[in-house]
This record gives structure tokens, sequence and C-alpha cells, in this order.
């Protein structure tokens, strides 16, 4: 019932407007770098696969302060998190399936193999892109599940000084800061964020408050010394403080397997990036070839009753050359990209105590790619990459992704896409231990995955209103799992000799309706498997609107934002021999309101209300989350 009366009004607010609404933004009208090795931007209504961008516009209306809050929004992700650890899985797979980018440099952690989306806050001058199904065959290891490329804007995009500040309930205040523009031939923008809070409960019945701050800094340039030549330099330097609660697992305890307070228990994770890359254009801008390095340095260590008691490095070095021509006309373009990746990880477990190994380990790969890509009259695209893996650890892999698009004239778009995907161990799963409850399985080999999908999107109005489906299905074999093997039954990673199968619908709605009414809703309803049980954290049914109005002569707005995640099972070690329980988590909705208004020219009073009808809620077995909160503050543009 709460999808129908859902679209009812959707339904209700969209059909008056649709006579009145001129032409808006479509698909076609946003050039994405995700979904492609070549260097050149491409329309996203050329790509076969499932992509959505969250724009800039859309993270200032709905005020998102955390990357985490506005993936809810996105069609086939499921979020959840609790402090020190926010997770997202797309399509069904594992939150570990997830290639995470940030201007291009991959972020995920190279000890655990994952990515922390609660310690990346949301910069003043931002945009998402999320790719979803396999992509292994651009980009190797980890991209079973899809792409999440999180870009801060050139100061060509968002030129100027941006400022935010904003205080709240739970003793929030978050603030960020940006400078960008252009000098000659150079272009930059540097940015600030900083979010801290004194928390809420984590616990039920507890009454420790779990408290959290974030900062980061980063600095985007883009210099030009020749109309052929760029040159690229990015860093971001990021820290995240967060206090979190264990689970009681003292034998004979009343709590044992629930989550309790834990004073002293915390986390810190600080983390660098950077990258340096050059282009050059030849034969009249036809062969582009371009060189990249990057690096990312990751340190996390958490804490317990104020003394450290684990810790763990783990850092990223990657080269990559790519090379792309471009052959013939506006009425038929060829496309043909070769690209290697050299990348080697290194890890160390630091942890204090001497049970465990403390020496450094490192993998090394080497990935070939070949791609080609058609577009003909720009209404068909058509796109195939083959990708070869060569790694120090596992054997070699061939990946492989096919996807086609075309574009008829009365609105529709059709499209499609096949492809494979691999996930290699990481370091935790290969050479982890716990003392008396976990130890790492160095005999583990990758995860892989293949799937297909088909979809079909509509114009109406000139694109003002765009509607869409996708149906999609894929298999995963030799999933990495924790058994519980007998006599000990110590916790320890094993790859399934079963198969588990992810498949579903998604569907949207994105509408601009004249300059005051903006749109976006999605539904999406998922099977996710293993061997016919169905898979924890992973909601059948998620659904989100977001309608955003904008007042005359943008004297200030109002955005309702509504997110709905169905019933979805977790695993609870409510038994001393620590082999899981299935538990069932109940659905939720959660409800949030922004507005702002217009004080004087480039400033603005900003204000929201998060949580709106405070409904209880755990994303984590025995996990609570924040109630109803009020937020205030100022922003400005000079």
């Amino acid at each position: 019932m709460t999808y129908l009366k859902c679209g009812a009004a959707l339904a209700a607010l969209i059909l008056p407007a649709l006579a009145a609404a001129e032409t808006g933004p479509s698909d076609g009208d946003q050039l994405v770098v995700t979904g492609t090795r070549a260097p050149d931007p491409v329309p996203a209504d050329q790509l076969g696969a499932s992509l959505t961008v969250i724009d800039d516009e859309a993270l200032t209306q709905r005020q998102a302060r955390e990357i985490a809050d506005i993936l809810r929004d996105v069609p086939g992700l499921a979020v959840s998190g609790i402090a020190g650890q926010t997770q997202v899985r797309i399509r069904g797979t594992e939150a570990n399936h997830t290639l995470v980018l940030i201007d291009g440099i991959e972020v995920s952690d190279p000890f655990f193999g994952e990515f922390d989306f609660g310690s990346l806050a949301i910069d003043s001058a931002a945009r998402i892109e999320i790719l979803r199904g396999q992509q292994s065959a651009l980009y190797g290891s980890d991209a079973i599940g899809g792409v999440i490329h999180y870009r801060t804007l050139l100061g060509s995009d968002a030129p100027g000084l941006r400022l935010r500040a904003e205080g709240g309930s739970f003793g929030t205040f978050n603030a960020a800061a940006r400078y960008g523009g252009v000098a000659g031939d150079f272009d930059y923008a540097i940015s600030a964020t900083h979010i801290s809070t004194d928390g809420t409960v984590g616990t039920r019945g507890g009454t420790r408050d779990l408290d959290k701050t974030t900062n980061a800094v980063s600095f985007t340039s883009l210099w030009t010394p020749a109309p052929n030549a760029r040159i690229r330099i990015v860093g971001r330097w990021s820290e995240t403080d967060s206090e979190f609660n264990d689970q009681d697992f003292t034998p004979g305890s009343p709590t044992f397997g629930f989550a309790v307070d834990s004073p002293g228990t915390f986390v810190e994770n600080e983390a660098f990036y950077a990258l340096i890359g050059g282009e050059v254009d030849l034969l009249d801008g036809r062969w582009t070839h371009s060189l990249t390095g990057q690096i990312a340095d990751i340190d996390r260590d958490g804490f317990s009753n104020d003394i450290r008691n684990s810790g763990n490095e783990g850092q990223r070095l990657k080269a990559s050359y790519v090379s792309s021509l471009r052959l013939g006309d506006d009425a038929l373009r060829h496309t043909i990209t070769f690209a290697g990746d050299w990348e080697r990880e290194r890890f160390r477990n630091t942890t204090p105590g001497g049970f465990a190994f403390t020496g450094r380990r490192q993998i090394r790969n080497l990935g070939l790619v070949a791609e080609y890509g058609l577009v003909a009259n720009d209404r068909l695209a058509f796109d195939a990459a083959l990708r070869f893996d060569d790694n120090s650890r596992f054997d070699d892999t061939l990946t492989y992704r096919v996807q086609g698009s075309y574009r008829f004239d009365f609105g529709l778009r059709a499209r499609a896409a096949i492809g494979s995907g691999i996930k290699n161990p990481g370091f935790f799963e290969l050479f982890g231990f716990v003392d008396g409850r976990f130890i790492g399985n160095e005999a583990l080999q990758p995860e892989r995955s293949e799937g297909w999908e088909i979809g079909l999107e509509q114009d109406f109005a000139d694109g003002a209103v765009t509607i869409g489906a996708t149906y999609f299905d894929s298999t995963l074999e030799d999933e990495i799992f924790t058994d519980f093997p007998p006599p000990d039954f110590l916790a320890t990673p094993a790859n399934r000799t079963t198969e588990s199968r992810q498949h579903g619908v998604e569907t949207f709605l994105r509408a601009q309706l004249g300059p005051q009414w903006r749109i976006d809703a999605s539904y999406t309803r998922l099977s996710a498997e293993e061997n016919g049980v169905r898979e924890v954290r992973r909601p059948r049914n998620t659904a989100n609107v977001a309608i955003a109005w904008t007042a005359p002569e943008e004297r200030g707005g109002l955005t309702l934002v509504v997110r709905h995640s169905g019933s979805q099972t977790d695993s609870a070690f409510l038994d001393p021999s620590f082999v899981p329980t299935t538990v069932t988590l109940d659905a939720f909705t959660l409800v949030s309101l922004a507005g702002s208004l217009r004080l004087a020219e480039g400033v603005e009073l900003t204000a929201r209300v998060e949580n709106l009808f405070d409904e209880d809620y755990e994303q984590i077995f025995s996990f609570t989350n924040p109630g109803i909160g009020a937020f205030a503050g100022v922003r400005a543009r000079f």
C-alpha cells in the first residue's frame, strides 16, 4: 500500500504539470567519465549499462552532508551502517563488491577490501556517478556490483567562494569551504569539510551517546600548458574519529550477542589519496595518450577502554596508461582504446599483543584492457571490453563486458548489457586473526560473477520527464563466507561450492517541470539468495522520492525526501558457539524536509529536519539509529 500511495501522489503531482512542462535536463545532457576507459567523457544516454548521476543541484537541494545518506536515493543500492563502518550493497552483492573512486582514485581500504562510506563528507560542489552491474572488464577486481565515483567539481564548473556552516540536534556542527577558479591555463579548486556530533544512543536500552568527527581537505586542478596537452593533480586527506559499541560475548550474560554500551571504544581512520596524470592529443585530437599514477594510504586504529587494541595499515600504488584512437565522423564514430594498469597493494596488521602476524605482505596485479566503442547518428551506441589480469597470488583471469543502446524517434531508449566480474580476497580474509574468534584462510580463491540486464527508458514532454525500468540477473560463484568448522567452531572464511543469485527490477522517474519543480523517484525489487537461502542485509523492497520546489527568482526552496527500506534479515550471534542465527529487521521509512531562504544576493538561510516522524529502526541487529533531528545554518556563494 505504501508504494501505491506514493505512486498515486506522484501521478497527481506530475500529470497536471506535463502540459506546461518545458524542456528539462535529460541523460543526454549529462557527460560521464565512469562508463568507459576512453579519456573523453561520454553522454549518459549512450551507455548500455545502468547509470545514475546525482548532480550538484540535487546534493544542494537535499542538503546532503554524508555520501551514505544520498546513496539511499539510488535504484538497486542498500545502505547499512553503524558507528565505525557504513556499507553499501549494489544489486544484492556484498559490500566489498563495489569499486569506489574519488576523483579517479581507488579508495577502498586495502586491508579490509572495502570503503567506509561513513568517512566521506560531501564537499560544497560535487557530483556522484553510480554505475551498476559487473564492470571488472574496465576496472578489474572489486567491481562486481558496480562502481561509485565521487567527483569534486573543478574551478570552471563551480567558480568562486562557497561557504557553509550549520548546527543542530545531537550537538551537531558542520562546516564547509571551497574556492575555485581559472587563472590562465590553470583550473583549480580547494575545499575543506568538517562534521562533528555528540551523537545519540547506539544500542537497545543503552545510555551512551556516540560522538563522531570527520575532517577532510581536497585539491583538484587541471593545467593546460598547450592546446593538446593537460596535466591533472588531485590530493585528498581525511580523518574520522568515531565512537562505537561492541557486542556482548560474555558467557552467561543476558545480553550475549547484543550490542551494548562500550565506554572508551572508538576507531580512528586516517587516509591520504593523491593522483597525478598527463594527457596529450595527437593526429588533430583523434589519438589521446594518458598516463596517471595514484596512491591510497590508509591507517585505522581501534581502541577499547581507551587503550589501542587493534590496527592496520594499507597502501595502494597504481599506474595506468591509456591509448585511445577516435575514427569516423559525426554520423559514425569509432573509438579503440587500450589500457594497462599496474597495481601493488601492501598490508600490515598493527594490532598489539603479539598474537597476530604484524609483518608486511603485498600483492601485485597487471591488468590489460581492450575496448571498442561505436556511435551511429547519436542513436545507436555499442561498447565491448575485454580485460586480462595477471596477479602475483591468484590465477590469471579474463573478464568481459558488452553493452548497447538505441534511441528511437519517439523518445524510447532500449539498452542492454552483459558482463563478468571478479573480486580478489582481501588481506583480512587471507591472513586476519582475532584471538579466539577469527582466523584467516590463505587458500581462498577470488569470487566470480556473471550477469546481464535489459532496460527501457521513455522521455515525455521534450525530455522534461523520463521514466525507466531495468531487469537484471547475476550469478556469483566461489562466494566468500564465514564458516564455523568443528571441532573448535572458530570463525574462518571459505569459498562456497554453491551459487549465489541476485535478480530484480529497478524503476525510476526523473522530471524537471519548468524551473520550479524537480522530482526524482525510484523503486527496486530485489531477490538475493545463496543456494535458495535469503542473504542478509538486502531488503527486497526499497523506494524513494525527492520532490524539490524552487521559489520564483530563486528566493529559496523546499525539498521533501522519503526513503523506504523494506524488511531484511541479519545474522545474530546469540549462541556461545558463535554459529549465527538469522533474525528479521523491520521495514522503516525515513522522511526529511529541507528548506532555504535567500537573505541577500548569494547568501541563504538553510534548515532541515531528518527522520521527521521519529522512526525507530535498525540497519544492523541491535544497533539503534538517531531519532528526529533539526538543523539550521547559512550558506553563501561569492
